[in-house]
């Protein structure tokens, strides 16, 4: 398609207002003094030049951007059934060390893969502009890879001293809303993310924690609490990353070197891609926002990778888990459906 470059970049912001970025893009190791860079990192955060300066920058909206590719042929593929038994291997593994003391929660992650009969890059990239708000839609091509989704999931906005942040956690079927909430496992688990997000904030500024609400994405609902302050002295993006980064929602609690070293290598042995649930930013003037690389696919030449993570803890059944599973990546193919 013409509107699709070799190597672009692009995300969507609440406002419905959408950069995207045109490569050949410029690595660096910090962001610029000015203008606009997009944040692309692996879970890890081991790319030292995570920055990605575009030779050429387009605003647009998120309208017209679905409009845009919307003659795009639907994704034409074919997807491996999964296997449970890996999964349970590594379930069984973290209960054990939860059981051991070694932390409360983590959140190891499936891969679904298939395989696209063409070129996969254009039609998952129109499936995903075409999500709205809630939804981020994000993604980052080069050439023949790339991976690209439409996340709920904000990691932080740093606007001045504004920094706003959100606990995304908990995960059940819309038509069992009224179920999930009141379900103390599902509650559980969100506080666990919310009360963390604000433990690591306090010592930054007073804070400003909403009520716990329910965000209804169609197919499934999500636990949502906002969180807010004004930053008592300047911060930079990287210095907030590093400390954000990963929230309980996508990593282990408590996050030290043991207990994330446990999850890289459960991700690994899962055959998870390395950018699933990284931090994906765009520094724009000074502001920057950076959302959770969830809800999307992966692909390298016709190869597809379909990765969502849980959220286990002491509480959690392994039936459960593996449901919660397939729930989040049937949601991520409904993106797929042609209008």
């Amino acid at each position: 398609m013409e509107n699709i470059s070799d190597s672009m970049a692009w995300l969507a912001k609440r406002d419905g207002s959408v950069v995207v970025g045109h490569g050949p893009f410029v690595e660096s190791a910090a962001p610029p003094s000015e203008g606009v860079a997009f944040y692309v990192q692996n879970f890890a955060l081991e790319d030292a030049k995570p920055w990605k300066t575009p030779s050429r920058v387009e605003r647009t909206t998120t309208a017209e951007m679905a409009a845009r590719f919307r003659e795009v042929p639907p994704l034409d593929c074919e997807w491996t059934p999964l296997d449970a038994a890996p999964f349970s291997v590594i379930f069984q593994e973290v209960m054990s060390s939860i059981h051991g003391g070694v932390f409360e929660k983590t959140v190891p992650v499936v891969t679904e893969t298939g395989t696209a009969r063409h070129p996969p890059g254009p039609a998952i990239l129109a499936a995903m502009t075409r999500q709205a708000a809630p939804l981020h839609s994000y993604g980052w091509l080069q050439q023949d890879t790339g991976f690209a989704g439409a996340t709920p999931e904000l990691l932080f906005s740093l606007h001045g001293n504004r920094l706003e942040t959100m606990a995304l956690a908990g995960t059940a079927r819309s038509e069992d809303r009224e179920v999930f909430a009141v379900d103390e496992k599902e509650i559980r688990e969100h506080e666990y993310v919310a009360q963390t997000l604000v433990s690591k904030l306090l010592d930054l500024g007073r804070i400003e924690r909403s009520a716990r609400e329910i965000l209804d994405l169609g197919s499934i609902v999500h636990f949502l609490t906002l969180i807010s302050l004004d930053l008592q002295s300047p911060q930079t993006a990287e210095d907030l990353l590093r400390r954000l980064h990963p929230t309980p929602a996508l990593g282990p609690l408590p996050r030290t070197a043991e207990t994330l070293s446990l999850l890289l290598g459960w991700r690994k042995r899962l055959g998870c891609p390395p950018q699933f649930g990284a931090p994906f930013g765009l520094w724009d003037q000074g502001r920057f926002d950076a959302v959770v690389a969830i809800r999307g696919i992966g692909w390298d030449g016709g190869n597809l990778m379909l990765p969502a993570g849980c959220g286990i803890i002491e509480a959690s059944r392994l039936v459960n888990e593996w449901r919660e599973l397939r729930l989040k990546r049937e949601a991520v193919k409904r993106f797929l459906l042609p209008l």
